[in-house]
């Protein structure tokens, strides 16, 4: 790739996005675009080159994509429809994307045979990037530690965490760690065709994960079992979680609970060369969050 490439982020104030956009000012030579709906409020660092709208809106797509040569692309959508256009997009005008994917994704299985919900609507879009003529990369993380920030508002009110299958267990992944391979994809060779399954460096259940929460806070915190219809009723009370996906997160959980055990990849570490954070890191890093 030149030195002085010009790279577009799309989800660019999302958990990762915002970290790819960080990491490339430190260390990229070339121009750091950045693709939100909202400019004004996006607080991205000085130096990027921020445009207005999204993969929604194709004039606003094909004027950011204007001498872009890279692409990070965060798919935002439950679907894969509109993605056609968007690749076509991008084919058009870059020559590389690099696609935030899902670990949720199988190899071997066409979209449409993927279990899970998830792993259809990525596949579909990885499908259509290998067809594309792109040079392409595909980040496939497993579960993000930034999902446990709904424990949040519990842990400010409380000691107590309460929610069903706790003893399900995930390789948590900080989203800077998701972001360093995927600007080493972006501003290196030597990643193309590359499918990256991204794991954290431990698995951790959800009981695990809160009683970590109180020693990096400096309190015991405990995690509380309930049923599963309790804890439906309890996140459907919940103005701030999205009433369409509670019977999906609570489908998850049980079938995690049953899979067999996560398989813990090296990835991180043998793509950026430095080892993948903890939990505890994310915590600390995060920890006001939780305060």
């Amino acid at each position: 790739m030149a030195a002085k490439s010009t790279i577009l982020v799309t989800g660019a104030t999302g958990n990762v996005g915002r970290q790819v956009v960080s990491q490339l000012l430190a260390g990229h030579a070339g121009e750091v675009r950045a693709l939100t709906r909202n400019p004004a409020a996006a607080g991205l660092p000085d130096g990027v080159d921020v445009r207005q709208g999204d993969l929604a809106d194709p004039a606003a797509l094909e004027a950011a994509l204007g001498g872009a040569d890279s692409v990070f692309l965060m798919w935002p959508f439950h679907d894969a429809d509109p993605a056609a256009t968007v690749v076509d997009a991008i084919d058009r005008h870059a020559g590389r994307v690099v696609f935030l994917s899902s670990g949720a994704v199988q190899d071997g299985l066409a979209p449409e045979q993927q279990p899970h919900p998830v792993g259809r609507s990525h596949a579909r879009v990885e499908r259509l990037i290998a067809r594309s003529g792109l040079r392409w990369t595909f980040v496939r993380p497993s579960t993000f530690a930034a999902n446990t920030l709904w424990f949040a508002d519990q842990i400010r009110a409380g000691n107590v965490v309460q929610g069903a299958y706790g003893a399900v267990r995930m390789a948590l992944l900080h989203e800077a760690d998701i972001a360093a391979v995927a600007v080493r994809a972006l501003t290196e060779d030597g990643h193309d065709e590359a499918a990256y399954g991204l794991t954290g460096p431990e698995v951790l259940t959800q009981a695990q994960q809160v009683r970590i929460i109180g020693e990096v806070l400096g309190r015991p915190i405990r995690w509380q079992e309930l049923s599963r219809e309790e804890a439906r009723q309890r996140l459907l009370a919940d103005d701030s979680f999205p009433d369409f996906f509670v019977e999906p997160l609570l489908d998850g959980y049980a079938d995690m609970l049953s899979a067999p055990p996560t398989r813990l990849t090296s990835t991180v570490e043998a793509v950026t060369a430095a080892p993948a954070c903890t939990y505890r890191d994310w915590v600390a890093d995060h920890a006001a969050d939780f305060r």
